[in-house]
């Protein structure tokens, strides 16, 4: 690994920070659109990835929810109390799927979030959003 100049220095924070402001926007602009259906963002995320999956894990949806580990149990519990999924237990293994008013939100609402959120990068042409999308692949790795 090399030292960075200061120009490189000055252009990694100058990205950190528009990368961190366009992320707070959007969190900002999300919580704003979903409170048309009374329903936070984590709480949307159960939502979307229960109803994707059909059926799943606690496990595996801790997995893929976009929050804090500490938080998944309480985002459950709360969701299981909004009537939106049922949990079950198989042997040793936990389950989540969507009740039938969870179905008709999830129906509702992510098509709606979905387009919202694509919406967001409506100023990238797609080979721009392709681009992008490899280049923050390329940053995680």
């Amino acid at each position: 690994m090399y030292a960075l100049s200061k120009r490189e220095k000055q252009l990694g924070i100058l990205l950190w920070f528009r990368l961190s402001r366009f992320y707070n926007q959007s969190i900002r602009e999300t919580n704003s659109h979903l409170k048309k259906w009374d329903i936070t963002a984590a709480q949307f995320d159960v939502l979307a990835q229960v109803g994707a999956a059909g059926r799943i894990s606690q496990q595996d949806l801790a997995d893929k929810l976009v929050v804090t580990k500490g938080n998944i149990a309480q985002i459950i519990q709360k969701v299981e109390e909004l009537g939106w999924i049922t949990r079950e237990q198989d042997w040793k293994t936990k389950y989540v799927s969507l009740t039938a008013e969870g179905k008709a939100l999830f129906d509702d609402v992510v098509p709606m979030q979905e387009q919202f959120q694509a919406a967001q990068f409506n100023n990238l042409n797609p080979s721009e959003q392709k681009q992008l999308l490899d280049l923050l692949k390329k940053l995680k790795s």
